[in-house]
C-alpha cells in the first residue's frame, strides 16, 4: 500500500490551509575536512577507482573524525544559514532534523542542536525520512510557516553515515559520506518567489530492500545482532535502484502536470544524489537536456539527508541558481520514502 500527501492546487494546498506563502530565505551546508578517496577504499576491499566511477559516479567523500557526531554537521550549517537570513538563533521557533542517523536514539537531534546553537525559543523534533528526510524536513517547516503559527524555521537535512556502514562490503562503503545541509524557512516577501507545491510519498512495503536491521526494539543490541553484522546499512542494491528511477521521474511529473508545466519550464532539476546512473535515467525520462540538473555525487557520495542542499548550494555557488529560477527537487530513499517540491528561489 501507498500512502500520498500532496498539495491539491498551488492555492490550497492539503491539510493545514497556509495563510501565506513561504521562502528559503537562507541555506548553508557543511562537510567535515576529511577525505576517503576510491584509492583509500581500494586499501580496505576489493574494488577500484573504475569500478566505483562507473557504477555510481562517485570519486570521493567526506568522512567525520572520531567523536563527531550528526548535531555537530547540523550545527555548523544552521548557524551559517541562521547568519545569511540575518538573523540570530532567538529567531527561530522551529526546528526539524531529517537524519537516519541521530546523534542517540533519545533525545532527539533537534534537542541537541537546538542547545548547541542557542535557540532557545525553538521547539523541534527529529524526522526519519531517510534520503528523503530534507525533503520531508521541509515540507514540514514550511506549512508551519505558511499557516502562520511561526515566523521563521530552520529545517536540516544531516547524515554521518560512515558510523553504520561496513567498510568491509564494498557494496555499500562505496556509495556514502557525511555532511549536512539547512535552510531557513520564512514568509515570503514577493508571493511568487516561494514554495509552490509538494507531494510525497510512503510504500513500505520496500522496507527490507533498504535498511539498518539491527539497534531498534525488534533486535535490539546484542551479542548476536554485533557479531552478524547488523548494525550497519543492508541493500538490495537492483531493487533500490530500480524503484528510485521510476518514483523519482513519476514524482517529478506529477508535480509539473499539476502546475501545468513541462520539463522545458524547469531551471533547474535537483535529485537526491544518490548514484548518477539513477540521476540521469530519471532525467532522461522526464526529457531534461543537461544544462537543467546538476550532479555532484562525484564529490560527496551519498550523504543522505544532505545530498539534495549540498547540489542546491554548488548551484547557487557556480551561478547556475538565481533568484527567480523555478526549481524541482526530487528524492527516493529507505522506507521506501518519495518526495518532491517545485519552488522558484527567493535570492
Amino acid at each position: 500500500m501507498v500512502s500520498e500527501t500532496s498539495t491539491e492546487t498551488r492555492e490550497t494546498p492539503r491539510g493545514a490551509r497556509a495563510s501565506r506563502r513561504v521562502q528559503i530565505s537562507a541555506l548553508a551546508t557543511y562537510v567535515p575536512p576529511k577525505l576517503l578517496t576510491n584509492a583509500d577504499l581500494e586499501k580496505l576491499v576489493e574494488t577500484s577507482n573504475e569500478w566505483i566511477l562507473q557504477r555510481t559516479g562517485i570519486r570521493e567523500r567526506h568522512i567525520v573524525e572520531p567523536g563527531v557526531a550528526t548535531s555537530d554537521l547540523a550545527k555548523e550549517a544552521a548557524l551559517k544559514a541562521i547568519g545569511q537570513a540575518g538573523l540570530t538563533p532567538d529567531d527561530i521557533e522551529f526546528i526539524v532534523v531529517g537524519t537516519t542517523t541521530p546523534d542517540m536514539i533519545f533525545p532527539s537531534t533537534a534537542c541537541l542542536l537546538q542547545n548547541k546553537i542557542g535557540a532557545s525559543r525553538a521547539w523541534g523534533f527529529d524526522l526519519g525520512g531517510a534520503c528523503s528526510g530534507f525533503l520531508y524536513s521541509l515540507t514540514v517547516a514550511s506549512q508551519l510557516v505558511g499557516c502562520g503559527s511561526h515566523e521563521h524555521a530552520l529545517a536540516v537535512g544531516a547524515d554521518v553515515m560512515s558510523s553504520i556502514i561496513d567498510y568491509t562490503d564494498r557494496a555499500t562503503c562505496v556509495l556514502f559520506g557525511d555532511g549536512a545541509g539547512a535552510v531557513v524557512l520564512s514568509p515570503a516577501a514577493d508571493p511568487e518567489l516561494s514554495i509552490i507545491d509538494f507531494h510525497h510519498e510512503v510504500d513500505g512495503s520496500g522496507g527490507p530492500a533498504l535498511c539498518m536491521p539491527a539497534g531498534g526494539s525488534l533486535r535490539p543490541a546484542s551479542q548476536e545482532t554485533i557479531d552478524q553484522r547488523l548494525h550497519y546499512v543492508k541493500q538490495d542494491g537492483q531493487a533500490v535502484f530500480k524503484f528510485a528511477v521510476r518514483k523519482t521521474e513519476e514524482a517529478a511529473r506529477r508535480l509539473l502536470e499539476r502546475n501545468g508545466l513541462q520539463a522545458k519550464d524547469i531551471d533547474l532539476f535537483v535529485s537526491h544524489q544518490a548514484n548518477r546512473r539513477i540521476i540521469m535515467s530519471a532525467a532522461e525520462r522526464l526529457g531534461l537536456e543537461e544544462r537543467q540538473f546538476i550532479i555532484n555525487i562525484e564529490r560527496f557520495g551519498n550523504t543522505t539527508a544532505g545530498t539534495i542542499p549540498l547540489a542546491l548550494n554548488d548551484a547557487v555557488q557556480t551561478g547556475r541558481l538565481k533568484k527567480g529560477d523555478l526549481v524541482l527537487l526530487a528524492s527516493v530513499g529507505a522506507g521506501f520514502t518519495v518526495g518532491a517540491v517545485l519552488l522558484r528561489w527567493a535570492y
